[in-house]
C-alpha cells in the first residue's frame, strides 16, 4: 500500500551511550534511557575495577537490536592528567595512584601501602624525594 512504503525503518540505535550506575559491583546498574541491571564490567587486560554508585561509565551495546550490553569504562572524576604516549597512569579513590612512566620510572602515591609476600626492587628508590637507605643491620 502507499502507506506503507513512505513509512520509514527506525533509525538505529547507537553502538554506546553514556550512563551513571546505579548498582555498583561487578555486575553494576546503570541509566541511561532507563535503568539496566546485571551489566557486566570489562577493562583492559590484568585490570580488575569496581565502579562506585554515582560513576559517569561507556555502555557499549552489541548484537542483534543492542540488547547485549555491558559497561567498558568510566569518566575521570577530574581532568585527566597529561602522560605521554605509552604510559599508563592508574587512580583510584583519593590521592592513590600508580604511574608507569615512559622512562621506566614508577611513581607509587598512597596514604598507606601494603606489601605482601617477597617484593624484589631494582634501581633505587626515593621517599618523599629522599634516596632511600637501608638501616644498618
Amino acid at each position: 500500500m502507499w502507506l506503507s512504503s513512505k513509512m520509514r525503518p527506525a533509525a538505529a540505535a547507537s553502538g554506546a551511550d553514556m550512563g551513571v550506575t546505579t548498582i555498583s559491583g561487578r555486575q553494576v546498574g546503570v541509566v541511561t534511557r532507563g535503568e539496566v541491571r546485571d551489566l557486566p564490567v570489562y577493562g583492559p587486560g590484568g585490570y580488575l575495577w569496581a565502579p562506585a554508585n554515582g560513576t559517569a561509565v561507556l555502555v557499549v551495546k552489541g548484537g542483534p537490536g543492542g540488547e547485549e550490553q555491558c559497561v567498558a569504562g568510566a569518566r575521570p572524576p577530574e581532568e585527566p592528567r597529561e602522560i605521554e604516549p605509552g604510559e599508563v597512569y592508574l587512580y583510584g579513590p583519593g590521592e592513590n595512584a600508580v604511574y608507569l612512566r615512559r622512562d621506566g620510572s614508577v611513581e607509587i602515591r598512597g596514604t598507606r601501602l601494603v606489601l605482601a609476600g617477597e617484593v624484589a626492587l631494582e634501581g633505587t628508590l626515593s621517599v618523599n624525594g629522599t634516596p632511600y637507605a637501608p638501616p644498618a643491620e
